[in-house]
């Protein structure tokens, strides 16, 4: 499993440990990954994802899961949040001809 986020794509970065008299050994920063249960409002059911804990402040600011899918872009979040965003999209979509109709 790889250690990225599903939802803003953060992952792993290198850069170096430098000690007292300033030598530098190569090290990673891995991100503050958390499994969390999001609750979509528009599905509703739990879906359980792997995010880092500065996704899960954005998506509190953006108003849940489902409104922070909605304004993501594809190419930034994981297959599995990915197919959740479509899946939220359609359904608001049929919701959406229904209200018209």
């Amino acid at each position: 499993m790889s250690r990225r986020c599903e939802l803003t794509a953060k992952g792993a970065q290198t850069g170096h440990k430098v000690s007292h008299s300033n030598i530098k050994t190569k090290r990673r920063f891995l991100p503050n990954l958390v499994n969390v249960t999001f609750l979509s409002d528009v599905l509703g059911r739990p879906v359980r994802l792997r995010v880092s804990t500065n996704a899960l402040k954005s998506v509190d600011h953006r108003g849940g899961l489902d409104a922070f899918l909605l304004k993501a872009s594809i190419a930034e979040l994981s297959p599995k949040a990915a197919e959740l965003k479509r899946a939220i999209a359609k359904k608001k979509a049929g919701e959406a001809v229904a209200v018209a109709s």
